[in-house]
């Protein structure tokens, strides 16, 4: 409950108007946000030394104006509204159509929320951010503060993990977390191992630090233990990198058994294993990651881009131990200085009320729903895929190639040719298709219906039309 002490001497208004006048003056200036909990009736009358009836017809002004809204049983909490001019205190402009045609149809887009309501409650803990908007302008520390590390433990619990708040970063992105991880693990000229077909930005990382990035065989269960074995015999590699659940673009998620296998090979050879589990929280009950089974060998990245949103640009990180701590910071405070501490405030507020997971289920229903218009659409067996995978990996044959499928970008769906993605040897003749991004159910249908009609006749029938 907010501590509110209102001063009815500020408004020349009756004394009942004076309450709503003062709600409104205080939002104006952010001593009120969005989401406050206002006092009880009584207990704002006893403070005000007014009477009940004199509060009560206050917060009907206020209610009327748009500023509260009363729930019986729980109280009356401010929910922005606009002044007598009809200026909003929430975010309530219209969106600017030069940013919202802004999307990137190369990278693996989760269903964007369309939700009235959920984006009501995401624009609410915006506007609260920005009570603080001048002090979340400054430089801080690395890693995050107190609360966002509180907030960054409560969410990596969801995965079951517990580390000591010294082991939990607030990084801007797994993309500069892995640059930085893999920029302490190796040296310029050694090996890293990893899924054969994996994540393109591992594969650019690589590049980046110049580092031998050897591809791991596969089966429908992940990386094969005996390889990954013989890789370590053979190669000496100096980390493990691994996509785990949802593993893009494969879809496929290592089980519970086959992660322990992998912890016993990396552990025998003393191998740190660098875990991106940027999709882990997307199935309601997935395998415990291998922080969970190997901590002291797991460098674990849990990017909020597919569970909550690409754009903040967050990942918490948690390291195998307090030795490795120092390292990371230097090389994060190096090249990245910091998070947006505006970002980091806005995900702490939506994990601390509740929006963050409304928003993650709000992507794996979409994601489920869109799952089910596929496999009503493409044939059964043509393609892989997991219930709550933002996309499928699409094998190709009778004459299609990657190259000239490639081309359905054009119908709003992403297509990425397998190249992207295959570490070593040929790439095989197989795209990522993407189902999320900001494509509407109707047109991802309408895509989805023209990708299965040109895949039963000839490249050269269907080619025109992309």
């Amino acid at each position: 409950m907010k501590d509110w002490h209102p001063d009815l001497s500020r408004s020349s208004s009756p004394r009942y108007m004076a309450i709503a006048d003062l709600i409104e003056m205080d939002l104006r200036s952010g001593h009120l946000v969005a989401g406050d909990r206002l006092p009880p009736q009584r207990e704002l009358a006893k403070r005000l030394n007014v009477d009940f009836t004199t509060v009560a017809r206050g917060y009907v002004e206020a209610q009327k104006r748009g500023l509260v809204d009363s729930h019986v049983g729980r109280g009356t909490f401010v929910t922005g509204g606009a002044d007598r001019e009809g200026r909003g205190f929430a975010l309530d402009a219209a969106p600017d159509p030069r940013r919202a045609s802004v999307v990137d149809f190369s990278m693996n887009l989760p269903p964007e929320p369309d939700d009235p309501e959920l984006i009501g409650r995401m624009r609410d803990g915006m506007s609260a951010v920005a009570a603080n908007l001048v002090p979340l302008l400054r430089y801080q520390g690395f890693g995050g503060s107190g609360m966002d590390k509180e907030a960054a433990a409560a969410w990596l619990g969801r995965r079951g993990l517990k580390p000591s708040p010294e082991r939990i970063f607030v990084t801007p992105g797994a993309h500069p977390a892995l640059l930085a991880i893999f920029g302490l693990l190796a040296k310029p000229g050694e090996t890293v191992v990893s899924e054969n077909i994996t994540y393109p930005g591992m594969r650019s990382i690589a590049a980046q630090l110049r580092l031998n990035i050897a591809g791991l065989p596969m089966d429908g269960d992940g990386i094969l233990p005996d390889a990954f074995a013989g890789a370590c015999e053979r190669l000496k590699p100096k980390a493990l990198y691994l996509n785990p659940t949802l593993q893009n673009p494969t879809t496929l998620t290592i089980p519970a058994a086959r992660r322990e296998e992998i912890s016993a090979v990396a552990r025998k050879y003393q191998v740190p294993i660098v875990e991106d589990d940027a999709y882990g929280f997307i199935p309601v009950e997935g395998p415990p990651p291998l922080a969970a089974t190997a901590p002291d060998l797991t460098w674990h990245i849990g990017g909020l881009a597919k569970c909550i949103g690409a754009g903040l640009r967050l990942a918490y990180v948690v390291a195998p131990d307090t030795k490795a701590v120092w390292p990371f910071v230097s090389a994060m405070r190096a090249s990245n200085v910091m998070a947006s501490p505006l970002n980091v405030a806005l995900v702490t507020r939506w994990i601390e009320d509740g929006t963050a997971d409304a928003i993650l289920r709000f992507i794996r229903a979409e994601a489920a729903a869109r799952q089910r218009m596929a496999a009503e659409i493409l044939p059964a067996g043509s393609y892989r895929a997991d219930p709550l995978s933002f996309n499928i990996w699409l094998p190709l044959s009778s004459g299609w190639t990657r190259s000239t499928f490639s081309h359905m970008h054009s119908s709003g769906i992403g297509v990425v040719a397998s190249d992207a993605f295959t570490v070593e040897g040929a790439a095989p003749e197989a795209v990522r298709v993407c189902l999320g991004g900001p494509i509407t159910r109707e047109k991802l249908q309408g895509a989805l219906e023209f990708m299965a009609h040109a895949l039963e006749g000839p490249p050269e029938m269907a080619a025109s039309f992309f």
